[in-house]
């Protein structure tokens, strides 16, 4: 295997992840909960907010692509078990060198972190990761069953003003699903108090509103004048919408 193909797979795996697993028991070949790895890696861990991963619905893009990065490392002739060990790897020492996205050629915008997630809990991510990476179809059993889940209930709009705080988790979902409001002048705030950065944008009958991205309890806001009708609300932090960060805010 050629030095640039590992410093690809290395630098693409600088995020979370690994292990083959049996989904019944929630348990990895090495005895690692991918479970926990799952909920970490969705949730507390932030490692869906920037990394791309179809098995956990997570579609990050300012961090390497974790699908593609196993199949490199296929390619190059690692097994699941070797990829998960490199990835835990990287969890406990990311690299601080800049990393490039293969792809493109261009640095991502930020090295990862240290310390997102530690002893057995960075065991059980990366063994997630090594069984989820590039794997057809979807996770069943308990896995099925890890993910955001916004709430069935509807958040309404009280004098002038709708709030609809994000998950303080962390996951990639909002406190809401679904909002109702009035017609006319309406202020929208998302108070967030995970370390990982959201917003609120509002789209639709030609409304297109963006409020800053903001984290450790700061309060994204936007002003807008609205006739009856729907309107989808979003995370507008690449790839959290595509991850699930979005509801329908119906106006009467």
């Amino acid at each position: 295997m050629s030095g640039g193909r590992v410093r690809v797979v290395v630098a693409a795996a600088a995020a979370i992840a690994a292990g083959a697993a049996l989904q019944g028991c929630g348990l990895g070949d090495g005895g690692a909960d991918v479970v926990n790895g799952k909920a970490l890696f969705v949730g507390e861990g932030q490692c869906a907010a920037c990394h791309t991963l179809a098995r956990a619905d997570a579609q990050g893009v300012v961090g390497p692509n974790l699908d593609e990065a196993w199949q490199q490392a296929e390619k190059d002739g690692l097994g699941r078990s070797t990829y998960e060990g490199i990835v835990h790897q990287q969890i406990l020492h990311p690299s601080r060198a800049a990393q490039v996205d293969p792809a493109t050629g261009e640095p991502y915008p930020q090295p990862m972190p240290a310390n997102l997630v530690t002893g057995q809990d960075a065991k059980d991510v990366a063994a997630y990761v090594a069984q989820a990476a590039a794997s057809p179809g979807e996770d069943g059993g308990r896995l099925a069953q890890v993910g955001p889940q916004q709430s069935k209930e509807v958040a309404k709009a009280d004098n002038g003003t709708l709030s609809i705080p994000a998950d303080p988790s962390g996951a990639l979902a909002y406190q809401f699903g679904a909002a109702e409001a009035p017609a006319g002048q309406l202020t929208i705030d998302s108070q967030n108090d995970a370390s990982i950065p959201h917003n609120i944008a509002l789209e639709g009958d030609g409304v297109d509103e963006v409020g800053p991205e903001v984290q450790g309890g700061g309060v994204s806001e936007i002003e807008v004048d609205l006739q009856p009708g729907e309107y989808t609300f979003y995370c507008s932090v690449p790839g959290h919408r595509a991850g699930g960060m979005e509801g329908t805010l119906t106006v009467e």
